[in-house]
């Protein structure tokens, strides 16, 4: 009995041990990496919300989003990971187990990782509900057109039902953390396909909407077209790089829960540290680039509000008249240079 699969992976679980020196100060560096995007983000946030108008709400908007992702990864690494769990690396707990009192730390702090996803895939999800509604109005100017924030905040839903309905069947017993964590690298895995393959298609819309105005006001577009090249490429490069992971880390979970009942062979300490790493660290990258975006595009628009009328546009979308009213109110040329 002692060589069955479920004592060999219980005898796993508990040679784990609490995490490493390296695993510490890595964790501080994530840390105070996210820190320091969350300062930078409430400082403009706060700065843009007193500026006013609709030029700034949108972009008020992006900075809320960032901030809050920041600020939950934060709590989630500078916390010591013995507060949540004895061990760091993950381990199968099931709700309200007597033998695991730690089962609602370690509950938490799934939510609180699955919560912060969830932020950061909003920015872009928000970033795309937009570029959508902007190519429809060019592409089909007749077409009737949903509300973006509607349709932004129809998307969220989804996922946080999706949030909700893994914390309930944990809770109802149905699976162990394991199976939360499982059911979040899924979701994430495909979310990030979407993203990929919507940035690739709107972007090259884009494209192809600057090309026309530029040859319509015989003005170049070439920097605004590289500028939607570089994004698209740095994009595209994170949600490959996170699905790639994420796909990988759920066939694994799959792999090994089906073979051992566990997946405490899965997760060694390399494993689990590379996965860490170079998840977090390219949200920190991410993150930095969409807060210079932000503030390039901000600036520019700040200081060449008044040279824009006079220039015929040339440095957005305002050479074309907006016949039709924003649904939200907003002007789609803020839209397009804030996202691109």
């Amino acid at each position: 009995m002692s060589s069955s699969p479920l004592h060999r992976a219980l005898g796993l679980v508990t040679s784990q041990v609490p995490e490493t020196t390296f695993e510490f100060y890595s964790d501080a560096a994530l840390g105070v990496a996210f820190l320091a995007t969350a300062i930078i983000a409430a400082k403009r946030m706060s700065y843009s919300r007193s500026q006013g108008g609709a030029e700034t709400t949108v972009v008020t908007a992006f900075y809320s989003l960032i901030l809050l992702t920041a600020t939950l990864r934060t709590i989630w690494l500078i916390v010591p990971s013995t507060f949540w769990s004895p061990y760091y690396t993950p381990h199968a707990v099931m709700a309200f187990d007597p033998d695991h009192p730690e089962w609602f730390l370690k509950f938490l702090e799934v939510l609180l990782v699955g919560a912060g996803s969830l932020c950061l895939f909003s920015i872009f999800i928000l970033i795309l509900v937009y570029w959508a509604d902007i190519l429809k109005k060019y592409f089909y100017p007749g077409a009737r057109r949903s509300k973006p924030m509607v349709t932004f905040l129809v998307l969220v839903s989804v996922l946080l039902i999706v949030q909700i309905l893994n914390a309930t069947l944990f809770l109802m017993k149905n699976y162990s953390t394991e199976g939360m964590i499982l059911v979040n690298a899924v979701t994430l895995s495909l979310v990030s396909l979407v993203c990929v393959c919507e940035i690739t298609i709107f972007s090259h819309r884009f494209r192809t909407v600057l090309k026309t105005l530029g040859a319509i006001n015989q003005v170049s577009t070439e920097s605004q077209v590289k500028r939607i090249v570089w994004i698209t490429v740095t994009g595209n490069l994170f949600f490959f790089t996170r699905a790639f992971i994420e796909t990988i880390f759920a066939v694994m979970l799959i792999v090994y829960w089906h073979k051992f009942g566990s997946v405490a062979e899965v997760f060694s300490h390399k494993l689990w540290d590379s996965y860490i790493l170079l998840k977090h660290w390219s949200e920190v990258a991410i993150l930095a680039l969409m807060l210079y975006i932000l503030q390039s595009r901000f600036t520019t628009n700040m200081d060449g509000s008044g040279d824009t009328a006079a220039d015929g546009g040339k440095n957005g979308y305002q050479t074309v008249p907006d016949s039709e009213p924003n649904n939200e109110g907003l002007p789609y040329q803020t839209v397009a240079t804030l996202s691109v």
